[in-house]
């Protein structure tokens, strides 16, 4: 059996699933655009190709069995996207919790029922149907719980809207020893500079007791100034609108003084440097048209 363990974000990471470039499928239609930095792609002839994202991944594969880290695939589904394996589950303490996620991605979660069967039963979990949530807005931070969620009366307008409140209550009854905060988050469905898909798009933690943050990823300061002073303004990197676009946050850590990042995140990488870490950089520019990056890729299982 897999025994989960996922308490933090930079714990020393021993098996996580990565999502699977491999039989993509042909680039999406402008209808079937899940978010506006794709559709910006495809409307210019720039949305990434399979061999260009296979090699990326095949880059961050080589970046895990250099630290020893056991690493699971999806099993093959052909023309399909499988890239972003944080969108459909997530491991909290020891429990794996299955995503809601939008129904045409319902097969991704069948690709990794593999896994799911190695872990005990008793500790995985689905949230009833009202409840909206996916992996990217789920940031756990030792025994605090961080959710990106859109409070707006227009939530089911947004495809870009993932995770709902009765999401963040859901997690809230699920563990109610940790400390559960919610963020609002800035979304757009036309312009993809202002919108936070998940919250790893505008926040990260690295390290012991540092971060990344948009400040102009939150709809309300207070949600901001909440993990200035958690964190400290000093140990918070602020990243510039076109590097929230870039995805700067959505970096991915093995170990609390080991980072991947992006090889083109320059001033992030030396900011990293200096603070001590060791920064594993890999091209990961392609996926990036997606709206996704790192750690939209990873669905971490066990760490120290």
């Amino acid at each position: 059996m897999l025994q989960l363990n996922v308490k933090n974000e930079t714990s020393r990471l021993r098996a996580v699933v990565l999502g699977s470039a491999v039989h993509n499928g042909p680039t999406p239609t402008l209808e079937e655009a899940y978010d506006p930095k794709s559709l910006e792609h495809i409307k210019a002839g720039t949305y990434p190709v399979e061999k260009d994202m296979v090699a990326e991944m095949d880059a961050f594969n080589a970046v895990f069995k250099k630290y020893d880290v056991t690493v699971y695939r999806p099993e093959m589904i052909e023309n399909y996207n499988q890239i972003f394996a944080r969108d459909i589950g997530f491991v909290i303490d020891d429990v794996f919790v299955k995503s809601n996620i939008l129904p045409d991605r319902e097969r991704e979660l069948d690709a990794i029922q593999y896994v799911i069967d190695q872990i005990d039963p008793i500790k995985v979990v689905r949230p009833p149907e009202e409840v909206h949530i996916e992996g990217g807005d789920v940031m756990l931070w030792n025994d605090h719980i961080f959710i990106g969620t859109y409070k707006g009366s227009d939530y089911k307008d947004y495809i870009t809207a993932r995770t709902n409140m009765h999401g963040v209550n859901y997690i809230k009854s699920l563990f109610p020893n940790k400390i559960v905060k919610e963020f609002d988050l800035v979304k757009s469905k036309l312009e993809a500079r202002d919108n936070a898909l998940h919250l790893d798009c505008c926040f990260q933690p690295v390290g012991k007791d540092k971060g990344i943050i948009y400040k102009r990823g939150f709809r309300e300061e207070a949600d901001y100034l909440y993990l200035v002073k958690l964190f400290g303004k000093e140990n918070l990197f602020h990243i510039e609108r076109n590097e929230m676009y870039n995805m700067f946050s959505n970096v991915f850590s093995i170990d609390e003084n080991v980072v991947v990042s992006e090889k083109n995140f320059t001033r992030l990488n030396n900011w990293l440097r200096e603070k001590g870490f060791k920064v594993e950089e890999i091209p990961y520019a392609e996926i990036a048209k997606q709206e996704g990056l790192l750690r939209c890729s990873t669905l971490p299982l066990i760490r120290d």
